[in-house]
């Protein structure tokens, strides 16, 4: 029998393998930007977002069992999978266009979304709630990061 958990696990692979199509000319436009000097823990960054998707998609489940199959739950899975493609778009979008004013808004983007997605959630589950919270704190840190490179690299706003 397949389980939930599987299904949206395979449908998070999925989308983000999907989207995140990254050139080797796009990784060196992004290598070449100035950070700020407080960004310290750059190299842990993909770990963060690891645990964050994890996080995210066991929400996702924990949702989907509460009423699996209702309108209200497959709705609230699209507003999880729309998060999740906003989210995966952030560095291959800015990459192609080669704009971190575009993935400064991408990012304020999610921020928003992660927030809407939470608050139609709570209702269901607290800890399916709760387990967005990774996402709601990092997100405006990922977007205010992005914002304050734009400043130190003018010729990619």
């Amino acid at each position: 029998m397949i389980r939930s958990w599987m299904v949206i696990g395979a449908v998070v692979l999925i989308v983000a393998l999907a989207i995140n199509r990254i050139t080797p000319s796009d990784i060196q436009w992004f290598n070449r930007l100035q950070r700020p000097r407080w960004l310290k823990i750059e190299a842990a960054i993909p770990i963060i977002w690891t645990v964050i998707f994890i996080c995210g998609a066991w929400s996702a489940v924990i949702v989907w069992e509460k009423a699996p199959g209702t309108l209200e739950t497959w709705l609230r899975m699209g507003l999880y999978l729309l998060l999740e493609i906003v989210t995966m778009s952030y560095t291959s979008v800015m990459c192609k266009v080669r704009s971190l004013k575009v993935g400064t808004i991408i990012g304020g983007t999610g921020a928003i979304l992660s927030v809407l997605l939470a608050l139609s959630v709570l209702p269901v589950s607290e800890s399916a709630t709760w387990l967005l919270l990774p996402y709601i704190l990092w997100s405006p840190i990922g977007t205010y990061t992005t914002w304050a490179m734009m400043h130190l690299n003018p010729a990619d706003v």
